[in-house]
């Protein structure tokens, strides 16, 4: 284990947000291995960047001598947690949430080390979907009180929208999952994003009740910005860690834009530089910031994609933006000759890329001054691609400030 006390680490870092016992927990780390658990419900084909706060803090606790155990909640997921959300989620089949929880699980598996008496992959699906209710509810909803329950932030924001008596069980299984975990691993504590507070310390709480035994709970900050907005959200959608859904690239460039005031964060939280390091960093100001970014970008892309991926990231943008060799590997598409005579018009071509998802929004950009071939603003929707555009037999594309696009042909 590290000699400094890995309670220390994610609080310097700025990861906490609430903690049950506090000295007692930091006590414990300092003191023994423990085991602690995570869950992850499986709702898409891929972790996105807002369960990477939880990851990181996975890998600063493995990395302390602790043992992660990494749930898919293959069971939870069939009935959805209300926490944070406004409207009932959407009901999955038991074949999507499987698929989902085999994706989620190879993606951690390049996090963790899941060999012999490391972290731990369970699935909750193992132990919820076989529950006899009765019995269920004789041995664990017997501990809840209704009115507690409905006081719970998880539970008050939804009592005017509508809350089913679906979603009244979540608080109960994700309790029972804890309990799961103490009686079979000796987990003793159970962390989350800050939306899962009221369900981690009815967990707590039952751990208690049932088995007489001490248990805890910690809560991490959410992934903001300094406005408080959710971060990971892009034109396509989430910021996915699966690099099929957001490439490496497009995954770089969201930390090299990010506001200048969500840097020394993001450094914090989603890299592991020294805080000396950190602090240093996000003391620049001005141009310089821009310095930090290129860190930041980095760091982030090689935790999640490796360090050849954010190489050639790194690469890429400076071959666009730092004036390199247009050689670097850049998005792009690759046409035949005849696809690029057919296509020859601006908006033809814009469309043919999926650079626009329709001609109106082509020609608006046009219009608008946004669209340029080889840095060269295109001022008219009629414009015509000509051989004489092609350099080494391609052209970039470049869509607003930041959307650049490589076209070759051949």
């Amino acid at each position: 284990m590290s000699n400094k006390n890995v309670f220390d680490i994610l609080k310097e870092r700025g990861y906490l947000a609430q903690v049950t016992h506090e000295e007692e927990v930091r006590e414990l780390l300092g003191s023994e291995p423990v085991t602690f658990y995570i869950g992850f419900d499986p709702t898409a084909d891929s972790l996105h960047v807002g369960h990477f706060i939880q990851v990181m803090v996975m890998m600063h606790m493995q990395r302390a001598g602790h043992r992660p155990i990494a749930m898919l909640g293959g069971g939870t997921a069939m009935v959805g947690d209300p926490s944070g959300k406004t409207d009932m989620r959407k009901m999955m089949t038991r074949e999507t949430v499987e698929h989902n929880g085999r994706a989620f699980k190879k993606q951690l598996s390049r996090f963790l080390d899941f060999s012999e008496g490391k972290a731990i992959m369970a699935n909750n699906a193992d132990w919820l979907l076989e529950l006899n209710y009765v019995n269920f509810l004789r041995e664990i909803g017997v501990h809840f009180s209704v009115n507690r329950m409905l006081s719970a932030e998880c539970f008050k924001s939804r009592m005017e929208k509508g809350l089913s008596f679906l979603e009244f069980n979540y608080m109960l299984m994700q309790s029972y999952d804890f309990l799961v975990f103490n009686r079979h691993y000796n987990a003793k504590l159970q962390f989350g994003g800050d939306d899962q507070w009221s369900n981690i310390i009815s967990g707590v709480d039952l751990i208690r009740r049932v088995e007489g035994r001490s248990a805890y709970g910690m809560t991490f900050k959410l992934l903001t910005t300094s406005a408080g907005n959710k971060m990971g959200k892009t034109e396509a959608g989430a910021l996915w860690l699966d690099p099929d859904k957001t490439p490496p690239y497009d995954f770089y460039q969201y930390w090299r834009n990010i506001d200048d005031a969500d840097v020394e964060n993001c450094l914090a939280l989603l890299t592991f530089l020294p805080m000396e390091e950190v602090e240093r960093l996000g003391s620049f100001k001005d141009e310089k910031i821009n310095d930090a970014k290129k860190v930041l970008a980095y760091e982030v892309t090689k935790v999640v994609h490796g360090r050849e991926e954010a190489d050639k990231a790194e690469t890429a943008a400076e071959a666009l933006f730092g004036g390199g060799s247009r050689d670097a590997e850049v998005p792009g598409t690759t046409v035949s000759m005849a696809e690029f005579e057919e296509n020859n018009n601006i908006i033809d071509m814009l469309f043919l890329l999926e650079l626009i998802s329709s001609k109106g929004e082509g020609r608006r950009l046009v219009q608008q001054g946004g669209i340029y071939i080889n840095d060269e603003r295109i001022d008219s929707i009629d414009y015509t691609l000509e051989g004489s555009d092609l350099k080494d037999g391609s052209l970039m594309i470049r869509k607003g400030k930041k959307v650049y696009h490589k076209l070759t042909v051949e």
